[in-house]
């Protein structure tokens, strides 16, 4: 399972849903976009020292970008932008799950709804 910024943003507020669902996968990654993304959410040092130590303390692995990803995320921009509107730093985390084979947990399905052959599983807040 590919997690998307959204959902780990959650579990950073302390969610607990988002705790819940992560924790109930036994093994999940995500996007050295989506990395990028959180660090630079991070207001000062502290923060940033805190999501990493989070990071580190959770089953992840972090899958860098290649240039099957690149080729595969200019595709669908090519594809999606002008009529869905889809943002270059989704489509890196949409061809890294398409690359990868694996389903996108996001709460931000609206998204990434139109690519055509990405697993969408749709996070809810709730909690």
């Amino acid at each position: 399972m590919l997690i998307d910024s959204d959902v780990l943003i959650w579990l950073l507020r302390g969610n607990a849903h988002a705790a819940q669902t992560l924790e109930a996968l036994p093994a999940w990654s995500i996007s050295a976009v989506t990395y990028m993304e959180l660090v630079q959410g991070c207001r000062s040092r502290t923060e940033l020292k805190a999501m990493q130590k989070a990071f580190r303390a959770t089953p992840n692995e972090v899958l860098p970008l290649t240039e099957a990803i690149s080729q595969r995320a200019c595709d669908l921009v090519d594809a999606y932008t002008l009529a869905h509107g889809l943002q270059m730093a989704d489509s890196l985390i949409a061809a890294t799950a398409l690359e990868n084979g694996l389903p996108l947990l996001t709460g931000n399905a609206k998204h990434f709804k139109a690519i055509a052959g990405l697993e969408v599983r749709a996070f809810k807040v709730a909690g």
